[in-house]
């Protein structure tokens, strides 16, 4: 390692420069030898490179993406031309160049990150051998090997003797127990970094042998930290915890923003726009532009989640643009009118059938003699001695109650039933 770490001596300067700048700010709030001084200008350091790293992160983002679109073309390359490895390759070369791809793009972070990391290693290892190196002059050299974090020196390791550590002010228990903390919090972020982008951030409509060496890389690159963190100093430690704290919160905010199309992330991601949108008629920022004008430039090519996307657009009255802008559809309008007309009609056929219809000449009759029924006659109104006289009284051709002439009966004689025809 320090073989490796003394080929990038010539970044050490400007690295060490940077940490002693932010040791100046940090050391008049907390005190130049706490390891909070010198624990905060690493951590800012970490943070200072990955925010200049953060265009090459976008461009490992649309490497990595384009070549899992690939993915079946190339594994139709490597069947057609299976027997010539040759011929193999220069396909490949072939379709890298004509799609605009480029499979080193996907390490671009990790190899620009690389510099900065050896001489940060060097910078540390030359506080634990008590060189300075840089611009780390001896006050700062002496400062920096006075400061602890959680008790462990910045340039003790888990696998330093005792004597060593001790030299340093410190114990081997607490370098150990901080050290093994800090390997276990490193390995278990890369674990789940790496888990994240696997279960959420990838394309389920395309498998490949590519997945499944993400899939192992999810398991090898925590155990790689973890054999390798047991001979990093707690300064190299720090800096590399910090940059994968950065690396996981980096790649959550692009899952929950930017998803892979055809993920699961992409599902939920779709869903939300989809509320949102539904419920204000419009797209609110300028990422979610970018995503509904990509969907529409796909046309028929939308996987599952995007057509889905687009219908239930359509549902509510709202059309995707071909800019990423979501407008009224003109057809859900024109619906909405022929239903407005379409309910006008059916209130005023309503109005209509509420006004009473005409009756016929039977149903009048028929209702007459009903309601002469129902009211008590004259003849009930008599006294019950008076009835056989009146009954026996002849009555007059073209005399008798309207009802019976109605009903249609015989003035004389024996009467015949009433036909039900005739109502």
């Amino acid at each position: 390692m320090d073989t490796i770490a003394s080929l990038f001596s010539f970044i050490t300067t400007p690295v060490s420069w940077v940490i002693v700048q932010f040791h100046k700010v940090y050391g008049a709030i907390f005190g130049p030898n706490t390891g909070w001084a010198w624990g905060l200008s690493i951590v800012s350091l970490v943070i200072l490179i990955r925010i200049c790293l953060i265009p090459l992160f976008v461009k490992q983002i649309k490497s990595t993406r384009a070549m899992q679109t690939l993915q079946p073309e190339m594994k139709k390359i490597q069947e057609r031309y299976k027997n010539d490895r040759q011929r193999q390759s220069e396909e490949m070369m072939k379709l890298y160049k004509e799609t605009g791809t480029n499979p080193l793009s996907s390490c671009l972070p990790i190899l620009a990150q690389s510099p900065f990391f050896f001489a940060l290693y060097h910078v540390l290892n030359g506080i634990a051998t008590g060189k300075t190196i840089g611009v780390i002059n001896e006050p700062l050299l002496a400062s920096a090997r006075k400061a602890h974090i959680f008790g462990a020196p910045l340039a003790a390791k888990f696998m330093d003797s005792e004597d060593k550590v001790a030299a340093l002010g410190a114990t081997l228990t607490d370098v150990r127990v901080v050290t093994a903390v800090m390997i276990v919090l490193m390995s278990f972020s890369q674990f789940y970094t790496q888990r994240q982008l696997m279960t959420k951030n990838v394309d389920t409509t395309v498998k490949t042998p590519f997945m499944q060496q993400q899939k192992m890389l999810m398991y090898v690159f925590p155990v790689m930290f973890a054999v390798f963190g047991i001979n990093f100093p707690v300064g190299v430690l720090v800096y590399w915890l910090t940059t994968n704290v950065w690396t996981m919160g980096q790649q959550m905010y692009v899952i929950h923003n930017n998803p892979t199309p055809g993920s699961k992330a992409q599902a939920a991601y779709l869903e939300r726009l989809t509320k949102h949108v539904t419920q204000h008629g419009k797209v609110r920022r300028r990422s979610e532009k970018v995503i509904v004008k990509a969907i529409v430039a796909k046309g028929r090519d939308r996987n599952e989640f995007e057509r889905k996307f687009i219908n239930a657009l359509n549902k509510a009255g709202l059309a995707a643009q071909p800019d990423g802008s979501v407008t009224h559809s003109a057809a859900q309008a024109a619906a909405q009118t022929e239903e407005g007309a379409v309910a006008g009609t059916a209130t005023a056929t309503a109005v209509r059938r509420q006004q009473p219809k005409r009756q016929s000449k039977s149903q009048r009759q028929s209702g007459a003699a009903k309601q002469a029924e129902d009211s008590p006659s004259l003849e009930k109104s008599e006294p019950q001695d008076a009835k056989p006289a009146a009954a026996k009284q002849p009555q007059k051709p073209g005399s008798g109650t309207r009802s019976k002439a109605q009903s249609g009966q015989r003035k004389g004689g024996p009467q015949r039933p009433k036909s039900p025809s005739k109502k």
